[in-house]
């Protein structure tokens, strides 16, 4: 028999990063600025909601596309923030976090040997879902520019695209590199997936955490002429109300592309989060106020991790909105980002977060890290006071 059971498509799909470094911050007692979860609690409208659904009897299965209560708060949602308009019977399904719409979606979409096109640094769980679907990713490259942000080659996107491709999957707000997509580029985009017949499956979790420094705001492709027809938007209440443990997302879209994701999704978790569901339909619906508030909070703990980056010596990129941003480590004498992610618990008392792993090219992301500034002021302050004085 072999020595490794696991089929070979899926061999290249180790442990993920987040849980090795987070162990790793564990076991050295080091702060944690590498996985990207809050820590503190969500709005208390929401709390308060999850406890009554929890002592009034919601703990049983719901419905498989989710109750009916959430999908109609996120078609109010996004008729509120982004002008979309969803039949919340036909074209909404609420699913465990965004990780498993996305990967729902690619395997409902995808055929072997179809092409996915995305944008490299990308989070973990893209490729393995397009590998799980035994598809093909086509990644595009996004490098900083002179300006420091993030810029993608449109030759090199046009070049992605051919016979075979299938699908268009892009995140913006994007993680780990803090980058919000233009209007021009979208516009390309657009184009592109107009072009060779290709859907686009989007994903959006941070929506709401776009700063008041960025050169664009937020805007969904499903908005931009013709694409609300191809595009499978994919959300969650993980980040934008500090609950990714309670694993509550939801993916929208033209019927045809919901009903593909929800035949597949009943095999994956079935149903999900029964007494969360309605506290998170409490969630979508607070006040404005709510939304820049938390933008806002999480700009000044951005900000106030920057400065302390750079105090300590990394070369720091601009972030434009999520949780993250990313810090090149060649001024300080670093040239693998593995490595020296490795032996930052000891050298600094740190975690971070490597970005090469984000990439098929390796050497393209080989000399940045990613930091996570999702966390309260005090933490911060003393991953700052450890970076400035490493061991």
């Amino acid at each position: 028999m072999a020595s490794d059971p696991l089929v070979e498509r899926m061999r290249a799909f180790g442990t993920t990063i987040f849980s090795e470094m987070s162990a790793l911050a564990v076991r050295t007692g080091a702060v944690n600025l590498g996985q990207g979860f809050p820590d503190s609690d969500g709005p208390a409208e929401m709390i308060a909601a999850a406890g009554e659904a929890l002592n009034s009897g919601a703990n049983q299965y719901p419905p498989l596309p989710g109750i009916p209560a959430l999908r109609a708060a996120i078609t109010a949602h996004e008729q509120r923030f982004w002008g979309l308009t969803r039949d919340p019977d036909s074209q909404v399904v609420v699913t465990a976090g965004a990780t498993e719409a996305i990967a729902a979606s690619i395997l409902a979409l995808c055929e072997a040997g179809d092409e996915v096109v995305c944008f490299q640094p990308y989070y973990d769980s893209y490729a393995a879902a397009i590998t799980l679907a035994g598809a093909v990713r086509r990644p595009v490259t996004l490098r900083p520019g002179a300006d420091g942000r993030y810029h993608f080659d449109e030759a090199e996107l046009r070049a992605a695209f051919g016979p075979r491709t299938r699908l268009l999957l892009l995140n913006s707000p994007h993680n780990p590199t803090g980058k919000v997509f233009t209007a021009d580029e979208l516009a390309l985009i657009a184009e592109l997936c107009h072009r060779h017949g290709v859907y686009a499956v989007t994903d959006e979790v941070y929506e709401h955490l776009v700063y008041t420094d960025a050169e664009t705001p937020h805007i969904p492709l499903a908005t931009l002429p013709g694409m609300a027809d191809r595009t499978v938007r994919i959300s969650s209440a993980g980040k934008s109300f500090s609950c990714t443990g309670w694993k509550v997302g939801w993916a929208t879209g033209p019927a045809p592309l919901v009903s593909a994701t929800l035949r597949v999704k009943q095999f994956l978790t079935f149903v999900n989060a029964a007494p969360f569901q309605p506290a998170v339909a409490v969630a979508l619906g607070l006040p404005d106020s709510y939304f820049t508030e938390f933008r806002d909070v999480l700009q000044a703990r951005r900000d106030r991790l920057v400065e302390g980056l750079r105090d300590a010596g990394f070369g720091v990129l601009p972030s434009a909105g999520t949780y993250y941003v990313t810090a090149d480590i060649t001024p300080l004498g670093g040239a693998d980002g593995a490595e020296f992610c490795r032996a930052m618990p000891q050298r600094y008392g740190v975690v971070a977060v490597p970005t090469q792993v984000f990439y098929d090219d390796r050497d393209a992301g080989r000399h940045l890290i990613r930091f996570a500034f999702c966390k309260r002021e005090h933490v911060i302050d003393e991953a700052v006071r450890r970076l400035r004085a490493p061991a």
